[in-house]
């Protein structure tokens, strides 16, 4: 910006110059034009008369005497008009030009230049086109999801027979919680190209969310069928690790991960899939040491190196509002930089109130561990959908920091509008 602003100020100042110096070296060329114009025609007069003077000394109309005395006369008079041209008087008596023109040009050019760039090259103009416009400027998530599925249905309509389009709205509907508009998305890619384990897969997950997460018999009837198709499909195992890592089921999460990781296949995110191994394994670890449960932590914790223990409680005015069947979800974030998830966990309502405990071993994958933090903002959500985004009729909590390695109390206060 600096840089810019020193070019402007040179481009001005080149521009002033421009308009002033011809006027000042105008003004000097005209006075010494003047004094040479008047030297010259006093000589050229003094040669005319000189020359009248020896015409008639040599037609004898003059004699030398006569001749000598005129000439002398010629040559004072000379003298006296080149000290007249030169003398200060003289000089003064020169009407200097106007200042008016370019003071009103400098002016015109200072005013123009300044309004040329407020309107036609502004700074900030200038970087807006250097960058594209962000078309989700202040919306927030739900926004971004609304319109993303808008857009989608809107190819849909275009491109009704369109197989991949439809498969993109189904994820689209089941990332904005739109779970049975999804399911008829991926009904419709099957009516289109038949059954396949890779669209069964994302039907079966979009199920398991609309069931509150929660593995029904509908739903692993779809997985089995999936798996017997292909028994290496990433999103059908995806489903199966993530539903057995939730209910504890630590070995078959991490078989089903496994499973993708050996498959070798190119579209899956390796690092995550290993991150959540790694978390699975001590996770199972903490459990299978056979120390109460207050130790097992502590083991995990010297693995971890840092964590931070929370108890979760209720106000007394929305306990009412909480139900044995909801779930809480309780998640840290930086405090500083990203506002990424560094761990998360889940507890059920009807544990109320509960201490929990966060750390790598609860980390949510990705290169950003809790360990790694200062400070942690801990948000809690009592769901009563089986969401982690709040949702109206939700109950939640929040502490704004929290030094890493503390422990802090956090009460559920605040019912979602």
């Amino acid at each position: 910006m600096t840089t810019f602003w020193i070019f402007i100020a040179l481009v001005m100042l080149v521009g002033l110059m421009l308009i002033w110096i011809p006027h000042f070296r105008q003004q000097k060329l005209l006075k010494t034009e003047e004094a040479g114009v008047r030297k010259q025609t006093n000589l050229e007069l003094f040669n005319e008369r000189l020359g009248v003077l020896e015409k008639e000394l040599s037609e004898e109309l003059l004699d030398q005497a006569e001749f000598d005395a005129l000439k002398k006369e010629l040559e004072i008079s000379l003298l006296q008009d080149i000290k007249e041209a030169s003398d200060d008087s003289l000089v003064n008596q020169i009407k200097p030009k106007t200042i008016l023109w370019p003071s009103i040009m400098s002016v015109c050019l200072i005013v123009i230049s300044g309004y040329l760039y407020q309107h036609l090259g502004a700074f900030e103009n200038i970087e807006t086109a250097q960058q594209p416009a962000n078309p989700h400027a202040g919306m927030d998530t739900a926004q971004i999801m609304a319109q993303r599925v808008q857009m989608m249905e809107a190819q849909v309509k275009a491109e009704p027979e369109n197989s991949q389009v439809w498969f993109s709205l189904g994820h689209a509907y089941v990332s904005a919680n739109q779970y049975d508009k999804g399911i008829a998305a991926f009904d419709k890619v099957m009516d289109l190209v038949g059954k396949h384990a890779e669209l069964l897969g994302p039907k079966a997950t979009a199920m398991y969310y609309k069931a509150g997460q929660q593995m029904t018999p509908q739903i692993k009837a779809i997985i089995d069928e999936s798996l017997a198709m292909d028994a290496q499909d990433p999103s059908t195992l995806l489903l199966v690790g993530m539903d057995a890592f939730f209910t504890a089921d630590y070995k078959k999460a991490i078989a089903s991960w496994q499973t993708i990781l050996d498959s070798d296949r190119a579209d899956v995110d390796r690092a995550a899939l290993m991150n959540a191994i790694e978390t699975a394994n001590l996770r199972m670890q903490s459990e299978t040491a056979g120390m109460p449960n207050d130790e097992a932590h502590k083991q995990v914790k010297a693995s971890a190196t840092k964590s931070v223990n929370v108890t979760i409680s209720i106000s007394a005015e929305l306990a009412a509002k909480a139900s044995p069947e909801d779930t809480i979800f309780i998640f840290a974030r930086a405090t500083e930089g990203p506002k990424v998830p560094l761990a998360a966990t889940k507890v059920s309502a009807k544990s109320l109130p509960v201490t929990v405990t966060l750390d790598d071993s609860s980390g949510m994958g990705g290169d950003k561990k809790l360990s790694d933090a200062t400070n942690v903002e801990v948000i809690a959500v009592l769901s009563k959908h089986g969401n982690i985004k709040p949702q109206t009729g939700d109950l939640q909590g929040k502490i704004s920091t929290v030094a890493v390695g503390d422990t802090a109390n956090l009460v559920l206060d605040t019912q979602v509008q």
